[in-house]
Order: structure tokens, then C-alpha cells, then sequence
């Protein structure tokens, strides 16, 4: 006997996308209109057995939500088929399965009965679901009066309260504070101890390391890869790398597209490629006798990545033009968390690294490589430099939180900094 609780077979999701809305109405009444084909899923195909806790990671639009809603039950595929043996919680997208004109403790009772749960069941469980909600007497108003960080409160407690087989969770705990975030992840570690199964959808690539057994890895509707998460993360970043629709594949994802990424070595890319997004509103200022012109950052494998393991080595790189003959300058860079505050950072001053006279039009390279220890989450980086002109001190160009780093960890120690301490116990 099999112990796939969900099985997804060569599923399809196919939309046609009109160059206008009348051209709907056209074709309907049997018009030619102009139109294409949109591959939300394409031939996706994979399965979760019991106990497992699965991710599904990608690029936006790699139709990791639009999967999720057809196991769910949301959206019909186009062709192909879904399997799942064993009731379901899912907490999708913030908004589905509620009714705003509904209270909270309506909608507590419309999720259970969808669930196919008794009222007397649900009766049973909703001490244990207001307690972990804990959004007080807003129960009894219309969920349209609550914020985000409250509508997602009470749809987790609902979907982990009632006892499911199976949890499904689309990024929905990214919305909540960070003391709910933690105790909403304790949660999933119980529910992974009980047996229980879970399909997770997340851009925290920490936490996708540190839950899950396996890893599918989607990008623009197809299944590229499936395997342990921290090689489906290594993929995922080259896939950013090459841009997405870059790469070719071949008909197994499974096997041949990790060779093919694999393959690829880093030198067939541009040096400074930045695969993730950069600050639009990041804040310049300096008077640009030295400018920095380019910047990237490395991991320890030499790929332009903003996704770095903890503990692994990492490089940041900038490039700096000299706009004046200089006799030097200190290059700089900050790691902040998300409140601004200081985590470290370090200069070519403080590093002892002896610098010469550039002459006007030069261009420089400076790379910063150290061991990443701070804790997994979200960092902000910037970049600086400075000099001592004539003896004053002078701002060349700075870029404060240019990007985010993300750093991904298995494991979280107590502050900002990981001791990486080795532990004995003996009897004495």
C-alpha cells in the first residue's frame, strides 16, 4: 500500500490571454480574435507521502500558488490530476476561504464546516483556537475590520487547531509580527513530531532548509528539480542567476536539469550580475570624487547570490571609479537589520589594507570575503567610501541598504551572532 497522501499527475493549468476583455465576449460568440496561451502549470507531476513536510520554492509566477489551489480544491486543472487521501487545512493567500461581512467567530464555524467538521466539533476545539489567535473581543466583528496581522492570526490558528492530516501554508506567516511568526513555527515543529503532513510554499529559504524533507523546485509553470532542500536552494539561486527563461531544459526535471545547472560554471556569467533586487530607494549621498559604480555579492561557490548559508563563506564586491588624483581612500561596508540597527561591517581602515594613489579615470576592485555567522533572517547592506583629503575627512559616495541579504540558517542561537559552539555531556 502506497504512502502518498498527495499525488499530482502531469498537471496543467492553461489560460488565454486576450488582447482586449470584448475579445472574450467575441470568441464566445464565435468571432476570431487574437489571443495566446499562458502555461500557469505545465506537466507538473510529484508526490508527498505521509509524514513528510514538502516545500515548493520558485520565482514569482512560477505557479507555486496556482499548484496549491488545485490541490485545494480553489482552481480546476486544465488537464491532468490530483489525488489527496486525507482531510485538508490550507491557509493560502490572505482572504481566502473568509468572509469579510462574516465576525471572526463566524468564520471560525464556516472554515470547520467546509473541513466537514460538526458544530459541536468545532465547539469543542474553540477555546484552543481563541487562545491562539488572541485577537481579544475583535472575535465578534467583521474579519473586513481587522488588519493583516490579525486576519492571519485567526486563519492560522482555524487551520492548525482542528486537527488536520494535512496542512497546506502558502506564505501566509510572513504577514504576522515576528512573536507570532515564532509560535506559529513551534506549531509546525509539533505538528511535524505528531506524524502530520505538510506542503509549504515559502520565499524563506531558512525556513524551507530547516523543515522540510524535500524540496520541488518550480520555475515559469514547469517542475525543474526535486530533492534535499539545501541542493534545491543552491538550484534555485543559479535559476535567479540565468534569469529564469534563459535556461534549456531536458524532458526528465529530475535528473538532467541538475546536471545542466550544475554544469554551468560561473564564468559563463557577468561578473557583477545581481540576481536580486536593489533598493529603489536607497539613499545616496557623497560628492563622488571616488564613485562606486558596480557592486555584487558572492557565495562561497562564486555565484552572484543575495541568499547566503550560514557559516558558509561570502563575498561582497564593489567596483569605484576615481573622478580626481587621490593619494587614497577607505572602502566600507555595513550589515543592518531590518530596525537599522548595526550588525557589523568592517573597512579597509580598520583591516590594516594599505592603499595607493590612484590617478583620475582609474577603476578599482574591492572585494570583502568573510564567514557568515550572523543568525538567519533579513539584512539590509551598505556600502561606503571615504578619505582624508588634505587631512579632513570627506565622504567620496555612499549607497546606505542598497539590498537585503538573506541569510539562510537550519539553526538559530539566542542574539545576532551564531557562537557555532560544540557541546559535550559526560557523566561525572
Amino acid at each position: 500500500m502506497s504512502d502518498s497522501v498527495i499525488t499530482v499527475e502531469n498537471l496543467n493549468k492553461v489560460y488565454t490571454l486576450y488582447d482586449r476583455p470584448s475579445d472574450r465576449l467575441k470568441e464566445a460568440l464565435g468571432l476570431k480574435v487574437n489571443s495566446s496561451k499562458h502555461y500557469a502549470l505545465n506537466d507538473v507531476s510529484f508526490q508527498v507521502n505521509k509524514g513528510e513536510t514538502i516545500g515548493i520554492i520558485g520565482t514569482n509566477g512560477s505557479g507555486k500558488s496556482t499548484c496549491l489551489k488545485i490541490i485545494t480544491g480553489v482552481l480546476n486543472p486544465t488537464s491532468g490530476s490530483v489525488t489527496v487521501n486525507g482531510r485538508i487545512s490550507a491557509l493560502l493567500e490572505l482572504g481566502a476561504g473568509f468572509n469579510p461581512e462574516y465576525s471572526g467567530l463566524e468564520n471560525v464555524f464556516l472554515n470547520g464546516t467546509m473541513m466537514g467538521f460538526t458544530r459541536e466539533e468545532i465547539e469543542a476545539k474553540m477555546d484552543n483556537i481563541l487562545s491562539f489567535a488572541d485577537i481579544g473581543d475583535y472575535i465578534h466583528q467583521p474579519v473586513k475590520s481587522y488588519s493583516s496581522g490579525m486576519f492571519v492570526r485567526l486563519a492560522f490558528a482555524v487551520a492548525i487547531n482542528i486537527e488536520p492530516e494535512i496542512l497546506i501554508v502558502d506564505e501566509a506567516l510572513s504577514v504576522g509580527d515576528v512573536f507570532f511568526q515564532a509560535k506559529c513555527y513551534k506549531k509546525i515543529e509539533e505538528f511535524r513530531q505528531n506524524g502530520k503532513t505538510i506542503l509549504l510554499v515559502s520565499h524563506d529559504l531558512g525556513s524551507i532548509s530547516k523543515y522540510c524533507d524535500r524540496v520541488v523546485l518550480l520555475n515559469n509553470g514547469e517542475k525543474l528539480a526535486e530533492g534535499k532542500p539545501r541542493e534545491m536552494v543552491d538550484l534555485f539561486k543559479k535559476v535567479l542567476v540565468k534569469q529564469e527563461g534563459e535556461l534549456a531544459y531536458e524532458e526528465d526535471p529530475d535528473q538532467n536539469d541538475i546536471e545542466k545547472l550544475n554544469s554551468d560554471s560561473v564564468e559563463k556569467t557577468n561578473g557583477w550580475d545581481k540576481p536580486f533586487p536593489i533598493n529603489p530607494e536607497v539613499l545616496e549621498y557623497g560628492n563622488k570624487l571616488v564613485e562606486i559604480i558596480d557592486f555584487t555579492v558572492l557565495d562561497e561557490t562564486g555565484l552572484p547570490t543575495n541568499a547566503i548559508e550560514k557559516f558558509s563563506e561570502f563575498t561582497i564586491k564593489m567596483k569605484v571609479k576615481f573622478h580626481k588624483d587621490l593619494e587614497d581612500a577607505i572602502y566600507a561596508f555595513t550589515i543592518k537589520d531590518l530596525k537599522g540597527t548595526e550588525i557589523t561591517g568592517t573597512n579597509s581602515m580598520f583591516e590594516k589594507v594599505e592603499m595607493n594613489a590612484r590617478r583620475k579615470n582609474s577603476e578599482v576592485e574591492i572585494s570583502f570575503t568573510q564567514k557568515m555567522t550572523i543568525q538567519g533572517g533579513e539584512y539590509l547592506l551598505s556600502l561606503g567610501c571615504t578619505g582624508y583629503p588634505q587631512g579632513e575627512f570627506d565622504v567620496y559616495h555612499r549607497l546606505y541598504d542598497i539590498c537585503n541579504i538573506t541569510v539562510v540558517s537550519s539553526k538559530d542561537t539566542v542574539g545576532f551572532f551564531d557562537t557555532d559552539s560544540q557541546i559535550t555531556v559526560r557523566d561525572s
